[in-house]
């Protein structure tokens, strides 16, 4: 039988369920507004120059607008808690410096890092003073109006290399934040697993060693765990679909199981399923303008076991249903 939920729901659980109804709603909120925009002709000159001006735009590319007012909404902090999203910080980081974040593993869509660092919901400015983290994500995002300028208030940035670049090098305590994993990572997120697609990434290594930012290891506890998937096996029709709308597009479609507003057993917001963002000890890199994969080998491996370092020491405290160990699959 489909669970439904009660009709007696304290106000608290209410605001914190719709926190999250209303996070699921930005793209569609602003493909509706596009799509009237398009309907209506009284729109129509307003729209072709914000078109144009969105084109010419490189605010994506550099960190802009981003609005401390919305980050710091009481609603997200109803978000946070709606799982809820705890940080935990193994050390103190110096404002003083650059650090390029690495988020594991990616999950369905990377609700830990959102929560977290996409808003101060989890309160990130007071347990990293000084620092200024923008969370990256994919230039496709930055294509769809209106969407594009919403990401872009809440701190989020382009994750190309010249965004990359141009963040770290504004000055001390700017920093930026990459969920390695990305889109492939997404269709091996099941619940109580972590498989992580980091074997053979590099180039965010380099980055941080083209501009001496210091590299830390974030591992997020039950991220996997707020939806369930539709595995799709390899040479099954499905597979196949999911790896050629990645080819093409730059990101997959995972069937995703997650929960309603009204029902818990199907829909498309995240289940109530605590998540640990344990953000690991900075690793320092020596700066190297055009660094080899030998030299970037290094680092990365020092990275890869710090990541094992922070699963075996919270394993058993944040993750003891976990159907499998901390694995590197590709």
């Amino acid at each position: 039988m489909v669970e439904i939920a009660p009709l007696q729901v304290p106000l608290k659980r209410r605001r914190q369920t719709f926190s999250v109804f209303l996070w699921a709603s930005f793209l569609p909120i602003c493909l509706s507004l596009l799509s009237i925009c398009v309907i209506v002709p009284l729109f129509w000159p307003l729209l072709i120059f914000y078109l144009i001006w969105a084109y010419f735009d490189t605010a994506p590319r550099t960190g802009a607008r981003r609005s401390d007012w919305i980050r710091n909404l009481r609603c997200w902090r109803w978000f946070v808690n709606f799982f809820p999203i705890r940080v935990v910080k193994e050390a103190d980081l110096d404002p003083k410096h650059n650090y390029l974040f690495g988020y594991h593993p990616h999950g369905i869509i990377a609700v830990g890092a959102w929560g977290a660092f996409g808003t101060e919901g989890a309160q990130i400015s007071k347990i990293f003073p000084g620092l200024n983290i923008r969370l990256l994500t994919l230039d496709t995002n930055f294509n769809v109006p209106f969407y594009r300028d919403l990401l872009m208030a809440f701190g989020l940035a382009s994750v190309a290399k010249e965004s990359c670049n141009n963040i770290l090098q504004k000055g001390p305590g700017n920093s930026c934040m990459i969920v390695v994993g990305g889109a492939s990572e997404s269709l091996t997120s099941f619940p109580g697993t972590y498989d992580l697609i980091l074997k053979k990434r590099y180039g965010f290594v380099k980055v941080a060693m083209r501009n001496g930012a210091r590299l830390v290891p974030v591992l997020s506890f039950g991220e996997t765990d707020v939806y369930d998937q539709v595995e799709a096996k390899t040479g099954t029709w499905l597979k196949k679909i999911q790896r050629k709308i990645q080819e093409i597009f730059g990101f997959t479609t995972p069937i995703a199981i997650g929960r309603g507003i009204f029902v818990y057993d199907f829909g498309i917001l995240p289940r109530r399923r605590p998540i640990h963002v344990v953000v690991g000890k900075p690793i320092e890199v020596k700066r190297i303008d055009n660094p080899t994969n030998e030299e970037a080998e290094v680092y990365h491996q020092q990275y890869m076991n710090s990541l094992k370092e922070i699963f075996e020491k919270y394993k058993d405290q944040y993750a003891s249903d976990r159907k499998s160990e901390l694995r590197f699959v590709e």
